[in-house]
């Protein structure tokens, strides 16, 4: 049996490959290249205006990369809709240590002092791996994602891969792709390097804000 490094899964994302469980006890990971991909255009995404009055009221602050293992665990924790999880010890471990070596990257939503929700991904080059994100209060995971999708626009990001998709992320933009167009988007994105600014958040949102509102006046 091939030992799974952080290595090898760094060059397996290269590959248009992604690792999950069975089941969060599980030991053994498969490996997953989809004939047809999930990828959110960061040029292209929908805010809808539910979750853009969300946005407005501020509820929620914003935080990039401060609790890494506790999103994870949010992540793979039992949900009403999602009572088992991929997630199992094994993944947890590679995701943590691409976090320690700057591969991985965590959007965290708090409220009160407490984390409400995030998400987390890998990122090569110009490209971001979405993995999971979870909500311990509603609309907590969505504000994560916008606030993702700001800075990897900011940072000159080209390809957001949430790996498939469904009716969740249609509601913002996310589209199905062919493996071959994948692997040709994939291509392209490894061929520069992107820039994980945290701290030009705030103009990073702005900048989308200002994106947003172009699109509409030309809708």
């Amino acid at each position: 049996m091939v030992e799974i490094t952080a290595d090898l899964l760094l060059r397996a994302y290269c590959a248009g490959y992604f690792p999950m469980a069975e089941r969060g006890d599980a030991e053994t990971l498969f490996w997953f290249n989809p004939q047809n991909r999930g990828v959110l255009p960061l040029d292209g995404f929908h805010l809808p205006r539910s979750l853009a009055r969300t946005l407005r009221r501020g509820q929620f602050e914003i935080r990039y990369d401060t609790d890494f293992a506790a999103v994870i665990d949010g992540c793979a924790a039992p949900r009403p809709r999602h009572p088992e999880t991929w997630i199992n010890a094994e993944i947890r471990r590679l995701f943590c240590e691409l976090f320690d070596r700057g591969f991985a990257h965590s959007v965290e939503a708090w409220s009160d002092g407490r984390l409400v929700g995030g998400l987390y991904g890998v990122a090569i080059g110009r490209a971001f791996f979405g993995e999971s994100m979870f909500s311990r209060t509603p609309e907590a995971s969505k504000v994560a994602l916008v606030h993702l999708v700001a800075l990897l626009r900011w940072g000159a990001y080209m390809l957001l891969d949430t790996q498939f998709t469904n009716d969740h992320l249609r509601r913002f933009g996310c589209r199905t792709v062919s493996q071959r167009e994948y692997m040709r988007m994939l291509e392209l994105a490894l061929n520069g390097m992107g820039r994980w600014v945290p701290e030009e958040a705030d103009r990073a949102m702005a900048d989308f804000q200002a994106h947003l509102a172009a699109r509409r006046g030309c809708g």
